[in-house]
């Protein structure tokens, strides 16, 4: 079909319906036309039937597909390069939609062919919802968030006012949350690559790469971005508070008594070189995975993206994002250093947040490691590479037959 044969009909979101009926005295211009529908509705579900459904029922001889709605209007006035470049479509009449694909591919985007015209209340209803891919992730969020705040609470601020008659409550605004959100962002970074390495070593334990992951698994794995996103916005919010800890009142009361005792006592305190050795490693590692962390982040953004290979985007995303977790890890480890030995840290028999927060990430560099191994890694390599282990039992059974 030739570009001339091409119609769009959009309608404006508050007169859907009302502006159709003019179409039906056009029926004989646009017999055999393909008539674009980019029409949205302001609800779902709002008629019984999609906007292009009714429009194939209005004008039987039409060949209607349904495109370009989920592209904003931003979208198609600077290009794919500074905005979405997926573009859905759907038909009944594979020469309309092919059509169509060479307009949308023409113009720089990524066509994606939805089937039949049936599923255009599908993608009717892809520009209402509301930040689909990252209800699971923004879930996990508020529940660490909230489980870890509510645990800390308890072992630093009630723990005190109960056990020893103290009231810290004030310390709720600052130094609890700069516990809660490093904690839950390295419990996020690590589930960022915990589904790769269970994904890897259900390819082992199959023998093949052609076997699809369960459903669970494969969600999973589809809100990694989102994931790694909102961990980085918590480590943010983690140096932004770490930087405040010399001006807060409390810290400069501490820091003057403490001066004043010293000076009354005559005391001098004596450089500890390991705890310099602790404090500056502590702080090197932060730095150091902090600032992978940003650059995750970046060049997770479509506009970086789309101008890596996909050799250097992995490089970055894998090789990169295993060794910001490493150094997150380490600097939590530092963090931690003997305390784990200490009795007075195990209120109420509890242990540290730091310490709970430890368990995911450590998890995953082991097993990483594993994967690492020689033998290991070049099994998995084989299997990625289409080789597949040949069941015993299927052997037989074909010998039987033959």
């Amino acid at each position: 079909m030739a570009a001339e044969d091409l119609t769009a009909a959009a309608p404006s979101l508050q007169e859907l319906r009302e502006h159709y009926d003019f179409l039906e005295t056009l029926a004989p211009q646009l017999k055999g036309k393909v008539l674009v529908d980019v029409s949205n509705n302001l609800k779902k579900n709002m008629y019984p039937e999609a906007n292009a459904e009714y429009l194939q029922r209005l004008i039987p001889g039409a060949h209607v597909v349904k495109a370009f709605n989920t592209l904003s209007a931003w979208a198609l006035q600077n290009g794919p390069s500074d905005a979405n470049r997926q573009v859905y479509l759907c038909g009944n009449s594979p020469e309309a939609k092919q059509a169509v694909a060479e307009i949308a591919t023409k113009l720089g985007f990524a066509v994606q062919d939805r089937g039949s015209l049936a599923a255009a209340r599908e993608l009717e209803d892809f520009p209402l919802q509301l930040f689909p891919e990252w209800r699971l992730p923004m879930r996990l969020t508020i529940g660490l968030t909230a489980a870890f705040f509510f645990y800390l609470l308890a072992r630093d601020v009630i723990y005190a006012y109960v056990g020893e008659g103290k009231d810290i409550s004030f310390r709720i605004m600052v130094s609890l949350a700069n516990k809660v959100f490093p904690i839950v962002s390295l419990i996020l970074l690590s589930l960022c690559y915990l589904p790769g390495v269970v994904a890897a070593f259900l390819q082992l334990y199959r023998g093949t790469k052609y076997k699809r992951f369960p459903d669970w698994l494969d969600r999973w794995m589809l809100c990694r971005k989102q994931l790694g996103l909102i961990a980085l916005a918590l480590a943010s919010l983690h140096v932004l508070y770490t930087l405040i800890i010399p001006i807060r009142y409390y810290v400069r009361f501490r820091l003057a008594a403490h001066t004043i005792s010293q000076i009354k006592e005559n005391k001098t305190s004596v450089f500890d070189t390991t705890m310099g050795w602790r404090t500056d490693s502590y702080y090197s590692m932060g730095i150091l995975g902090f600032g992978l962390y940003v650059l995750l982040g970046i060049s997770s953004l479509p506009s970086v993206s789309n101008a890596l290979s996909w050799r250097e985007f992995s490089f970055i995303q894998s090789k990169l994002g295993y060794l910001t977790l490493f150094f997150c890890t380490f600097h939590t480890y530092l963090y931690g250093w003997d305390k784990f030995l200490r009795i007075s840290y195990y209120k109420w028999y509890t242990p540290p947040g730091y310490m709970l927060c430890l368990v995911v990430p450590s998890v995953v560099l082991v097993l990483k490691l594993l994967l690492l191994l020689p033998c290991v890694d070049k099994s998995l390599t084989r299997i990625r590479q289409g080789w597949e282990r040949t069941d015993p039992e299927d052997i037989s059974k074909k010998s039987l037959l033959t």
